[in-house]
């Protein structure tokens, strides 16, 4: 008799039936089970966010989570951002700003970025420095990575002013 299970959860939008065990993590079914190998196997113990997706718009480490956790959820890897052949505005920021290099790190930035934005339209720098702060890139040096999400926000709205009438 065997200990696995049938899991259902949401990836990109589309439902899921796999034949798991309970205590397998959701990065080694996303990418063995499922195809999906945009989230990375990186640190193995969620400090580096190259395993990164989002479970119902939140950014999760896929390396820290058991996949039996997800069923019943909408779990986003960088394969479900855009549809096949295009890029998210996001994706095309970080092509236009140099914030790829190696691009290990650079579905987990994505995929950080896009929670941010969508919580946060108009982030400021200690923003996007928070929603990054499970990212490591060894290649880019932040700035470029920065400067993405920055083109792809939307502007702070001024506050009106008051006039006085005379």
């Amino acid at each position: 008799m065997s200990s696995e299970i049938i899991l259902r959860f949401h990836v990109n939008g589309q439902l899921h039936e796999v034949l798991a065990h309970p205590a397998e993590r959701l990065l080694d079914v996303l990418r063995e089970r499922l195809g999906l190998t945009g989230a990375k196997e990186g640190c193995g113990t969620g400090q580096c966010g190259a395993c990164t997706v989002l479970m119902d718009g939140r950014p999760v480490a896929s390396c820290m989570m058991f996949a039996a956790d997800a069923v019943g959820r909408e779990i986003t890897t960088i394969e479900g951002l855009a549809p096949p052949g295009e890029l998210h505005p996001i994706q095309s920021a970080f092509l236009e700003h140099g914030a790829v290099q190696c691009g290990f790190c650079t579905p987990g930035m994505v995929l950080a970025a896009k929670a941010l934005l969508d919580h946060n339209p108009s982030p400021t720098d200690d923003d996007i420095r928070r929603a990054l702060a499970g990212n490591l890139c060894r290649c880019t040096g932040y700035r470029k990575i920065f400067d993405a999400i920055k083109s792809v926000a939307r502007p702070p709205r001024r506050k009106a002013r008051k006039v006085a009438r005379t």
